[in-house]
């Protein structure tokens, strides 16, 4: 009883029975409507045409355009409505004005255009240049040539990493996470905060609403700050059908003192380290950055603090706390980055695009969703096609059954056309990173899907000649011999059922 009492008064019940009334209005409405079969029928196509011209010219990706097209016209008064709510990023004046303030500030913060590292690594390699002057120019992050990283090939070796840095922390500690869990990690990780706070140091904690939805209790930042610690909820769930519910804050940073800072697809939960297991082993990836980089994590958690608090706080008062050992580090050059849905710049994408498209020899991925638009497939074919040695791991087993099905859709055009796909069978593969050439990586919390690339707010960090590409190569040739290489005789197994029910959902793909 006391469970039944407890969950009744969740917010998740109360916010799923309004709009469970709020979309029963909608449907009545349009029941009522059928009754005039004519005009509703003219009503509907009506609605589809206007929303089809209006997706056209939004400055979106073509390709996410296209994906939403199909839906609307399919199912005209559903597909409307769930565009109206779920597929865009439309920003009220004052957010907008809000949203260009941080840039602004963003970009002052992070200094002027690095001239010389740029010089210095257009004399090395013009392609590296390139990629990391459209990183610079479209997401405000510069690159860093005194900066050494460590590539961590699991969530526990991540978490080990993470506590020795915590308990070193003099000044500030920010962490910034997709999904926090109550638990072994969580609570390790907590109590060496609270003791920080205790001693002055500056702890803050970000984590977003939807993430934290069923891993934490309601009011749970207000529990932090009783504990010393300062939290802010990204994008709080509201009772209301809205476009703001779509886009979540998908990163996963810490960071120590400006000077030490980690990001990847680890999460704040015991499924990452395996302390639990929900899809067999769970295998992820991240990296720890020690040096000037830092300072590019630093201002991008500082820039989505001011967002969610509406405060105007001075990020070169954090900036004058970092030590100048860093100045001696020397391992290849290393850009963080971020990318968010609010500018119609798909860094992200852009990002993974110039890397298949500039690839030579061989091109390396993780990703534990692989729902991608016809220009990703065409990249990844056309590289294979001209003798790149692409390879591409996915899970065996699935978190989400209806999103497998969607990545498993996508085999075939891909191996047909030399692009080599693995699932690792050991369990989940959550990792997401692409290793080229022996000289370019990139570590970070993007998934090749949809709501990575056009709706969350996103993090990840370039890499080009860097001593961590060598160990993500190796950790991909490792990992490797966990999984099994999908043939186009396996696709010929596959049930005719899951193979429509595959297509079929590939008209959602941009929900998923």
């Amino acid at each position: 009883m006391k469970f039944i009492r407890n969950f009744s008064y969740h917010r998740i019940l109360f916010t799923f029975i309004a709009i469970a009334v709020q979309l029963f209005v909608f449907i009545a409405v349009i029941i009522k409507f059928n009754e005039y079969f004519a005009f509703f029928y003219g009503g509907s196509l009506f609605i589809s045409i206007i929303a089809v011209l209006w997706i056209v010219n939004t400055k979106t990706n073509p390709v996410y355009k296209l994906a939403w097209i199909i839906p609307v016209l399919m199912f005209p008064i559903f597909g409307v409505l769930f565009y109206a709510f779920f597929g865009g990023n439309k920003l009220s004046k004052r957010e907008k004005r809000k949203m260009k303030y941080i840039g602004d500030k963003t970009r002052e913060s992070l200094g002027e255009f690095p001239q010389l590292v740029l010089d210095e690594l257009s004399s090395q390699n013009l392609d590296a240049a390139n990629q990391s002057r459209y990183i610079y120019n479209y997401s405000y992050y510069p690159p860093y040539n005194q900066t050494i990283s460590e590539y961590l090939p699991s969530g526990e070796i991540k978490f080990a990493r993470l506590k020795e840095e915590l308990k070193k922390a003099k000044h500030y500690i920010f962490l910034e996470y997709f999904i926090i869990e109550e638990g072994y990690m969580w609570d390790s990780i907590l109590e060496i905060l609270v003791e920080k706070a205790r001693e002055g140091v500056d702890v803050r904690v970000i984590f977003d609403d939807i993430g934290c939805l069923l891993k934490l209790p309601y009011g749970y930042d207000q529990e932090l700050e009783k504990k010393g610690i300062k939290c802010s909820v990204f994008n709080p769930l509201i009772p209301l059908l809205s476009p703001r519910l779509n886009n979540r804050d998908h990163r996963k940073i810490a960071i120590i003192d400006g000077y030490v800072g980690f990001t990847g697809g680890i999460n704040l939960a015991d499924e990452y380290i395996n302390k639990i297991e929900k899809y067999g082993h769970w295998k992820d990836t991240a990296i720890m950055l020690k040096g000037d980089a830092v300072w590019s994590l630093t201002v991008m958690f500082l820039s989505m603090w001011d967002y969610i608090r509406g405060i105007d706080e001075d990020f070169n008062q954090f900036k004058k706390l970092i030590p100048e050992e860093s100045k001696d580090f020397n391992d290849g050059y290393v850009q963080p980055f971020a990318d968010n849905p609010l500018d119609d710049e798909p860094v992200g994408e852009i990002v993974y695009l110039n890397l298949i498209n500039k690839a030579r020899k061989y091109i390396y991925i993780t990703t534990p969703y692989l729902i991608i638009d016809s220009e990703m497939v065409t990249a990844l074919t056309s590289a294979a096609k001209a003798g790149v040695d692409v390879r591409i791991i996915t899970p065996y087993r699935a978190d989400k059954w209806y999103v497998h099905q969607v990545t498993r859709s996508h085999y075939k055009v891909l191996i047909e056309n030399k692009v080599k796909v693995y699932e690792y069978t050991p369990g989940f593969i959550h990792s997401k990173t692409f290793v080229a050439d022996d000289e370019y990586g990139v570590v970070g919390t993007i998934n090749m899907d949809y709501r990575s690339l056009f709706l969350h707010f996103e993090c990840g960090v370039w890499l080009y000649k860097s001593s961590s590409v060598k160990k993500m190569k190796e950790d991909f040739e490792h990992t490797l011999k966990m999984c099994q290489e999908i043939t186009l005789k396996d696709l010929k197994n596959i049930k005719w059922y899951q193979t429509l029910i595959g297509t079929f959902l590939r008209i959602f793909a941009p929900l998923m």
